[in-house]
């Protein structure tokens, strides 16, 4: 086994998880541990995400790329597994805590087996209280969303209806005292009943990872500077494009800013799509 299981001694506990009730009397541990200057943000949500989910999970944690953040969920199918991949494309360090002992035989789901060796790999982590080959059952879940909300700062929800495993995280992290965020959704949609419950019992509503990053305590300004080295291969063209795209723009607010025939930006902003420079969603162009 590349990355050895590891249980760690009670003053190596993540020092919040020490402050929840009845804290897990043991941890293991493979990877790489966190250090304790970085803000610890869990991400949970719906197993049966929209596309808006993704979108909203996708953009907010790309938002994050260059703060001292560490991402925490739960490996699970849905909005978990997208938040550990958005991080891991964001350059952040991510936790992931199954419901599950860390031995890769009982990784659970058998799916994110390969995302946990991701994770290891991109300097993160994998923790759990469980016995390394103890396989998952349905009481075992609850009891790790305690441990993601017991160790954040602060948690932040996307998607969920009103009964589901997201909700009890977010009950227990309100238990705790640690903040919870929550994005606002379509009045259409079952899975924005989570969210807008919890926003008007007084979650935090998030709408940009600017909002993420004053719950957090950190300001827009201590983000890395502008990297030009991602752009050095594109074309002038496809800089102008780039540049016009500071702030989101609707696709034909763009092409008037711009100034170029249609069909020649068109064909430029397929070509940024396909180099992941760009995306479109909820009818409007972002920088990624």
């Amino acid at each position: 086994m590349k990355y050895p299981i590891i249980e760690l001694p009670r003053e190596r506990y993540p020092p919040k998880l020490l402050e929840i009730p009845g804290p897990p009397e043991r941890l293991y541990v493979r990877g790489v541990m966190p250090t304790a200057h970085l803000k610890t943000l869990a991400v949970v949500g719906a197993r049966q995400f929209s596309n808006y989910g993704k979108d909203v999970c996708d953009e907010l944690i790309a938002g994050l790329s260059g703060h001292p953040i560490v991402i925490v969920s739960g490996l699970a199918i849905g909005i978990d597994s997208l938040a550990h991949e958005a991080a891991l494309r964001a350059g952040l360090k991510t936790l992931a805590i199954p419901g599950s002992g860390l031995h890769p035989d009982v990784i659970y789901p058998v799916a994110h087996r390969e995302l946990a060796d991701n994770i290891l790999e991109a300097g993160g982590c994998l923790l759990s209280e469980f016995e390394p080959k103890y396989e998952a059952v349905p009481i075992s879940f609850p009891k790790r969303n305690r441990i993601m909300a017991g160790l954040s700062d602060a948690t932040l929800i996307i998607e969920a209806e009103t009964k589901s495993g997201t909700m009890i995280t977010a009950r227990l992290a309100t238990e705790y005292n640690r903040d919870v965020l929550a994005v606002p959704g379509s009045i259409f949609s079952k899975n924005s009943e989570g969210p807008h419950l919890l926003i008007r019992m007084g979650a935090t509503p998030i709408t940009s990872a600017d909002n993420i990053l004053e719950a957090l305590g950190l300001k827009s300004a201590e983000r890395k500077e502008f990297d030009p080295q991602r752009y050095r291969e594109c074309s002038i063209d496809e800089l102008r494009i780039i540049e016009a795209l500071s702030t989101p723009l609707p696709r034909d607010d763009l092409l008037e800013k711009i100034g170029m025939p249609t069909s020649q930006a068109n064909s430029l902003l397929t070509i940024l799509e396909l180099k992941d420079f760009i995306r479109e969603s909820g009818g409007e162009i972002f920088l990624k």
